[in-house]
C-alpha cells in the first residue's frame, strides 16, 4: 500500500509539473511579438532623438534588429528623400531611374 501511494504522489507531481511548465510556456511572447515591440520601441526612441539599442530589442536578433533599424530610419525620411530612393528598375538603361544630372 505504501508503495502505491509513492507512485500516485510522484505521478500526480509529475503532471502538476508538466502543466505549469506548459503554463509558463505558452505566456512567453512569440518572437514575432519581441519583433514588434522593438518596432515600436524604435520608433518611440528615434522620435525623441534617442541612442542605442533599446531594451525591447535586445531579444532580438542582429541581422533582424539591423533590418528594423534600417526600416526605421527610412520612414524617419523626409517624403523628398524617400522618393529619391523608390524606383524601379527593369535591368535596361532608360526612364525607369530619373537622371537629376543637367
Amino acid at each position: 500500500m505504501q508503495r502505491r501511494t509513492v507512485i500516485i504522489s510522484a505521478t500526480a507531481a509529475a503532471v502538476v509539473a508538466a502543466f505549469t511548465g506548459l503554463i509558463v510556456w505558452l505566456s512567453q511572447p512569440s518572437y514575432d511579438d519581441v519583433v514588434k515591440e522593438c518596432q515600436q520601441a524604435l520608433a518611440a526612441q528615434m522620435k525623441a532623438d534617442g541612442e542605442g539599442r533599446p531594451d525591447a530589442c535586445q531579444d532580438v536578433k542582429d541581422d533582424d534588429y539591423d533590418a528594423i533599424l534600417l526600416n526605421a530610419a527610412f520612414q524617419n525620411l523626409p517624403e523628398k528623400d524617400r522618393k529619391m530612393l523608390d524606383y524601379y528598375d527593369d535591368g535596361s538603361i532608360n526612364d525607369s531611374i530619373g537622371d537629376d544630372t543637367p
